[in-house]
């Protein structure tokens, strides 16, 4: 079957078309300023519950906050793994001042074993972040 040659306007329709639909795939990146931290608690022998109780409740309120994340370890009974993602690593530092989160730091204090920073983080977006 021959090949009709294309003419200067179809080949220019043809090619923008594609153009396109070929950048509607293409999805920029927004560059971000929050910050993430994922951390880990090892509570003192049979107190990780009441340690994730005040964890959870000393964080309502928190100006900049995102998500926190407190979360219960299946493979260790004393462990409680924390996310966070904040809008900003400002917003974080300045929670730390906070009267609650300060309240919560010495109620959970007597039950906290060890305490890591394992990660901090640069979100990017997902379920329930703006990106």
């Amino acid at each position: 079957m021959p090949v009709e040659p294309l003419d200067r306007r179809t080949l220019l329709a043809s090619a923008t078309a594609a153009t396109g639909l070929a950048a509607c795939g293409i999805q920029t990146r927004k560059e971000t300023s929050m910050y993430g931290l994922i951390g880990k608690f090892t509570a003192t022998d049979g107190n990780r519950d009441a340690l994730m109780r005040i964890l959870i409740d000393g964080v309502s309120g928190m100006p900049g906050c995102l998500s926190y994340i407190v979360a219960s370890d299946p493979t260790d009974a004393n462990a409680i793994w924390i996310t966070e993602a904040w809008d900003s690593q400002e917003s974080h530092t300045a929670s730390l001042t906070m009267p609650s989160v300060q309240g919560a730091i010495v109620k959970g204090r007597p039950m906290i074993a060890g305490m890591e920073r394992i990660a901090e983080t640069r979100p990017e977006g997902g379920h329930g972040l703006d990106s």
